[in-house]
């Protein structure tokens, strides 16, 4: 135990001699978790809290258009801005200034009117429910199609939620077009109802609860653990450098002169770069619930799960430590350990859905991401935080991140024999 004290006390000297270390390691994982969540919060507020504003070029002037003006205006999602021509709208949204310009054809609501009105007269003649009348050739009406122009910058993800909400809206709209037909038609009296247009089927989401509270996700929940994940693996690259320069100034010759073993001194170096990745974790935690708020920002909840949080964060301080272990005793030069290790740290941030969820990502890259630590750290983070789970239920990410870096340290003791050995 002396000999990882004084270890331990090496490593604690030389990092408080290093002031931009420091700042780096705790300043800028700070800066990183701030910038992120002020810029990703949008995404996680209801649709209530911003507008977006878009074009409309209205060439059919009926009721149809008027029903799709009015649900976009009531859904409080769109800021409706009318045009009169289409191509002024189009080269506004191509040149980026707007996000979207719908266009509504000429003749909608009539065309419409007259096109449902064939199909139900077709169906009660077949039932011999519409008086005979002079047989007259049918009127072909062409089918409608509603324009939409995107700006070439707008991402896959809005384009689809507005294409969906729209075809949910147009077919609203044609199916109580129907219904009134058919009613019309059958109906003996203009106050007798024969069909309920109320929706049948409705969506309910059901949140999870921590007691009788809901638990609804939001930015600070998402980017503290996953921001906070990608600082500490960070940690890889001034641990590593630390590694590396202790062998090419001789310090680590001098070391292996005194009875000291190599695990002895990757153990005090873990037990150092251990407690500084679970004061960062503290840091982080402060500032989502104390600093977030007076931003603007959602605060951070950690009621009832400060322990579980802690737990998650040590292990993968760990994991990160035993990175960083293998690759400063692999690594000859600081040239070597320092870009691969701000690389690798970064691809491993990508494979474990730091940036991209892992869910959208191919086949393939969904099962590599299985082997990243980051993956099992930011899952452990997830179920605390977002499905409010025990202890029990993150042991298997626990276990993972525990043999990560006993398989990492090992290989690190192994290969520092064989190759003083030699």
């Amino acid at each position: 135990m002396h000999k990882l004290w004084a270890s331990t006390y090496k490593e604690f000297l030389l990092l408080t001699r290093d002031i931009g270390g420091i700042a780096i390691l705790f300043v800028m994982p700070i800066v990183l978790i701030i910038t992120i969540t002020i810029i990703q919060d949008s995404s996680f507020k209801t649709i209530s809290d911003t507008k977006i504003p878009i074009l409309l070029v209205n060439n059919d002037n009926g009721l149809v258009s008027e029903t799709i003006i009015n649900s976009l205006t009531e859904s409080n999602t769109f800021e409706v801005i009318q045009k009169d021509k289409e191509q002024e709208a189009r080269n506004l949204v191509f040149k980026g200034n707007y996000q979207l310009a719908i266009i509504i054809p000429e003749k909608l609501s009539s065309d419409l009117e007259k096109k449902v009105n064939q199909n139900v007269e077709g169906i009660l003649s077949k039932f011999g429910l519409e008086e005979e009348k002079e047989i007259r050739p049918e009127e072909t009406i062409l089918n409608k199609e509603v324009r939409l122009y995107f700006d070439p910058a707008t991402q896959l993800t809005f384009k689809s939620s507005v294409k969906n909400g729209i075809d949910k809206m147009i077919s609203k709209i044609e199916t109580q077009s129907i219904y009134k037909a058919f009613h019309e038609q059958v109906a003996e009296d203009d106050t007798e109802v024969i069909f309920e247009t109320d929706n049948f089927i409705s969506f309910k989401e059901i949140a999870p609860k921590q007691g009788d509270k809901e638990i609804i996700p939001n930015s600070a929940q998402h980017n503290v653990p996953a921001w906070t994940l990608f600082a500490i693996f960070f940690i890889i690259v001034p641990l590593s450098i630390n590694i590396v320069k202790e062998k090419n100034q001789g310090t680590f010759v001098r070391l292996r002169t005194n009875p000291v073993s190599y695990a002895i001194v990757l153990g005090g170096k873990t037990t150092i770069y251990l407690a500084v990745c679970l004061i960062q974790f503290t840091l982080m935690l402060a500032i989502g619930v104390f600093l977030f708020p007076k931003l603007g920002l959602p605060t951070l909840d950690v009621s009832g799960r400060i322990v579980n949080l802690f737990i998650v964060a040590f292990f993968a301080g760990l994991a990160a430590i035993g990175l960083g272990l293998l690759l400063g005793t692999i690594a000859k030069t600081q040239e070597q350990s320092a870009p691969f290790g701000a690389t690798f740290v970064v691809i491993l941030a990508a494979l474990g859905g730091v940036w991209v969820p892992v869910f959208v990502m191919p086949k393939f890259m969904q099962l590599l991401s299985n082997i990243s630590p980051m993956n099992w750290g930011l899952n452990a983070f997830y179920d605390v935080f977002l499905r409010n789970a025990n202890f029990i239920e993150i042991v298997p990410e626990i276990i993972l991140l525990l043999l990560f870096f006993i398989i990492t340290a090992l290989i690190s003791i192994v290969y520092n024999e064989k190759k003083n050995a030699v």
